[in-house]
């Protein structure tokens, strides 16, 4: 297919159906920047509260860089991911520091501040600046395979080139900004994984996987995701008007957050297992605990990770023994930390400190 035409059809059908989004009334690269962040992993729907709720308490990269940690942990709580709020305010402090505040404007520079790799720096790049460099994301890649039916694998070294050199042969030079833009669109409205939309598809005569009826073979992957199981119980331990937390500290998937002393396994274990474990022993030994109440399991589907998770109350008449690293905060200020979502999701629905 002519590059020329290709370019027109998707700009032709943006211009048309694009999605009236905040962040596509702006060129200001900080913004782009925090859009792409906050819609990686999350649907447009959910991104954009956050988006706004961001830029409303951040409205700019000076803002954003002398915020605590905790308080972008706080506002980042619910979407998930948190190592990208994490590389957010890292690469604000370092565009300040290396940059004074001002945004680099060339995509290899981009690709040096902390957090912005390379399909975020193609599309700050391309949109705030005119680059003409590929933006390939998830809804690129599907596109593209289809259109095209390209059969290599999108997980590999080989086929990650095959199509940054197809989405970069393609790209529309006058406006690389637009284009990106309409070929995710496309992707997220059209050609979507299940079921796509290929009667109201601009390229359906052109598409080569409509034409040989490989749609639902395409993308290609070669490498099956494999889903962790974890067994969480969270110690709610109860000392006078008092609970005690943790701020997790090791590379996990909540990282700088805080949550409940906890015990993990591998398998749903009876009270019986959790209380003569060594890890209860360890932290309840010599400072002897009741047990209130043992919730019902509670699941948290994340990406690549399943979590089951069961909420210990207890309550004990001495603190003195406890281990150094819980931190004792009256039960209503749990509710200003930054905790995972599933912990803020049954505090709600138990009316925690009420």
């Amino acid at each position: 297919m002519n590059t020329f035409f290709f370019s027109r059809k998707i700009l032709n059908w943006y211009n048309i159906n694009k999605r009236d989004l905040p962040w596509r009334n702006t060129r200001n690269p900080y913004y782009i920047w925090i859009s792409e962040v906050v819609l990686q992993q999350t649907r447009v729907d959910q991104g954009k509260q956050y988006y706004l709720k961001f830029i409303d308490s951040f409205p700019d990269i000076s803002n954003l860089a002398t915020a605590s940690e905790d308080e972008v942990l706080k506002l980042w709580q619910g979407l998930g991911y948190y190592s990208r709020a994490r590389n957010l305010h890292r690469g604000a402090k370092q565009i300040i520091e290396q940059h004074k505040g001002i945004f680099p404007d060339k995509y290899s520079e981009l690709l040096k501040i902390s957090g912005i790799g390379p399909y975020t720096a193609a599309a700050i790049a391309s949109i705030a600046f005119n680059n003409t460099v590929a933006a390939i994301d998830g809804n690129v890649y599907r596109v593209l395979s289809r259109v095209f039916e390209v059969n290599d694998a999108i997980d590999s070294g080989a086929g990650k080139k095959t199509f940054e050199k197809l989405a970069n042969k393609l790209i529309d030079k006058n406006e690389p900004g637009n284009y990106n833009q309409a070929l995710m669109e496309l992707g997220a409205l059209i050609c979507k994984p299940h079921n796509p939309d290929c009667k109201n598809c601009p390229l359906q005569n052109n598409c080569l996987a409509y034409k040989n009826k490989t749609i639902n073979t395409l993308p290609v992957k070669s490498k099956k995701t494999l889903i962790r199981h974890r067994y969480f119980y969270y110690l709610i331990i109860n000392y006078e008007e008092c609970v005690y937390v943790k701020q997790r500290t090791e590379n996990d998937i909540w990282k700088k957050l805080y949550d409940f002393p906890l015990i993990e396994s591998t398998k749903d274990l009876p009270a019986n297992a959790i209380t003569q474990s060594a890890d209860w022993i360890n932290i309840f030994g010599q400072s002897p605990a009741t047990l209130n109440h043992i919730s019902e399991l509670v699941n948290h589907q994340l990406t690549h990770q399943k979590i089951y998770a069961r909420f210990i109350h207890l309550t004990i008449k001495n603190e003195k023994y406890l281990p150094a690293n819980f931190i004792k905060i009256n039960k209503r200020d749990i509710f200003g930390l930054a905790v995972p979502k599933i912990i803020e999701n049954y505090l709600t629905k138990v009316s925690f400190a009420e």
